[in-house]
């Protein structure tokens, strides 16, 4: 037998060999049972602005945004809070009615889609939404000035299915002072700190993103039920005032309250975010802008900015002109926050459909990479379960308790 063919025998029995030893990847598939068997709650993605359009169904597999029925499964969200958004500049009457239409946007993809979707107003509920096999559809208010300092219409709201309010967005409201604005009112004003009450009275989780750090302590301090942040990261990795300190992510977490990692580039990258600054004040804003007015005309066409700007800003990170971000910066902030407070205080808040995400995490169904960087990390199953969604439920059913507790010291007066 010539030398040429035994080196060939030789190497095809090592091939044979090395088929039959080497093992499939078993943490990606313990992370697949693990993300697919847990409840994996998100608590704010803006695709309620893409819902007032009408030529929108949720039902369909979109190649734009991140948020659909289709994607939602793939990824195994099994519950998401549509975020009710005005922007902080319209107050009064035409932010309320604008919050309603979207409110009713919501309930209206839920009853069109009663086979994939379930509306859930409590912890309970979103279990029942399991047990069944559909998604939990729960909404939060972003930003305290949609109620137009009334607080029948924050019980309005509330009636209507909302369990979380952001108590400011990026301006100040009348009664509470915002993380990208000056000072006004030294954090929380009296008629904001009766806003608190009420919340904890109704069952709605007071949310801290978007706050000055002042009014987060002020908030911290006259509630009875924990505080929650629906979308922010760890300061401490992207000095931004959208993120939280660990001081605040501590303080938090002493009264039970739970932070939810935000996916946004600029809050998850300081180079992103350092980058992002300096591009804005020279090229960023002007180009970005003039293009995307051209794309898509006025801004009230929302569903057109939030993909044509997807795209933008992509193309952007294509040419280098900004930096990369790829999704294990998310699975870093919650690794930092974990360390900081406790695997017992920290979850998931996307910000899908409204903020440009990393890649590898450009839309829902990427969702169980987070899972199984987790458990690579050395994660506990049961900790990666909490992180996915049982944090976050936790504080939910104790929203729920105050308020019951609440009610019942109100029945006995």
């Amino acid at each position: 037998m010539s030398r040429p063919l035994l080196l060939s025998i030789a190497c095809l029995c090592a091939v044979f060999f090395l088929a039959g030893t080497v093992k499939p990847d078993e943490i990606a598939d313990r992370a697949r049972i693990l993300h697919f068997s847990s409840i994996v709650v998100d608590t704010h993605d803006d695709t309620t602005q893409r819902l007032l359009d009408g030529k929108f169904d949720l039902g369909t597999h979109h190649d734009s945004g991140s948020i659909d029925i289709p994607r939602m499964k793939e990824g195994g969200l099994g519950a998401i809070f549509f975020s009710i958004y005005i922007p902080s500049s319209i107050t009064g009457p035409d932010a309320v009615k604008r919050a309603l239409d979207q409110i009713d946007a919501v309930r209206e993809q839920v009853r069109r889609h009663p086979k994939d979707l379930m509306l859930a107003t409590t912890a309970a509920e979103v279990r029942e939404s399991r047990r069944q096999g559909k998604i939990a559809a729960l909404m939060g208010v972003e930003g305290g000035h949609m109620i137009a300092n009334d607080l029948g219409v924050m019980r309005m709201y509330a009636a209507l299915g909302a369990r979380y309010m952001t108590l400011t967005h990026s301006g100040n409201n009348d009664w509470a002072d915002s993380s990208t604005d000056k000072p006004a009112h030294n954090g929380l004003t009296d008629f904001g700190k009766e806003v608190v009450r009420e919340m904890n009275r109704l069952g709605m989780m007071v949310d801290i993103s978007h706050v000055a750090d002042k009014t987060f302590y002020d908030a911290l301090e006259v509630s009875t039920a924990p505080l929650i942040a629906s979308h922010s990261s760890c300061r401490a990795i992207c000095d931004v005032p959208r993120n939280m300190t660990d001081a605040m992510i501590k303080s938090l977490a002493s009264k039970g309250g739970v932070i939810q990692i935000n996916y946004n580039n600029g809050f998850l990258s300081q180079e992103y975010h350092n980058a992002e600054v300096a591009a804005a004040a020279s090229w960023l804003r002007e180009e970005s802008h003039a293009e995307l007015k051209k794309r898509c005309g006025d801004e009230s066409n929302a569903d057109c900015y939030l993909v044509e700007g997807d795209r933008i800003m992509r193309r952007y990170v294509e040419q280098g002109r900004l930096p990369r971000v790829d999704y294990a910066k998310i699975v870093e902030h919650i690794d930092h926050a974990v360390k900081v407070a406790g695997v017992d205080h920290v979850g998931l808040g996307s910000d899908f459909d409204g903020a440009f995400m990393p890649f590898g995490m450009e839309d829902a169904s990427d969702l169980p990479k987070i899972t199984e960087v987790l458990l690579r990390k050395g994660y506990s199953e049961s900790d990666i379960r909490k992180i996915l969604g049982e944090n976050i439920l936790r504080v939910m059913a104790q929203a729920e308790r105050v308020a019951k507790e609440m009610g019942s010291k109100d029945a006995a007066k």
